[in-house]
């Protein structure tokens, strides 16, 4: 329950304003609370971060290699570890389809 909420955290930071919105500025005193979202973003998603994921995937692979974890769950592991990383590819991959049908 507590990745949901870590994952939603993360998704809502990296979430863009919409097209149709015509937002001159950002609203007056968010300043300080962009920049702690800023913060929480490049911490989620620095080098530190991308570190522990590659260690992690290291060892839950080793872990369902040796059969201590089952294999659902190691690629739910895996494949959440991608999503978390590659979302910005996937939104533009997304965007850019979807512009297309247009």
């Amino acid at each position: 329950m507590k990745l949901r909420g870590l994952l939603s955290l993360v998704l809502f930071s990296l979430a863009e304003e919409a097209r149709a919105q015509t937002v001159g500025a950002d609203p007056a005193g968010s300043g300080p609370i962009l920049a702690a979202l800023q913060w929480v973003q490049g911490t989620l998603l620095g080098n530190l971060a991308t570190t522990a994921a590659v260690i992690a995937v290291a060892i839950v692979g080793f872990m369902m290699l040796t059969g201590r974890i089952d294999w659902k769950r190691g690629v739910t592991v895996v494949v959440g570890a991608f999503i978390l990383f590659g979302a910005a590819a996937i939104v533009a991959g997304l965007r850019s389809v979807a512009s297309g049908v247009r």
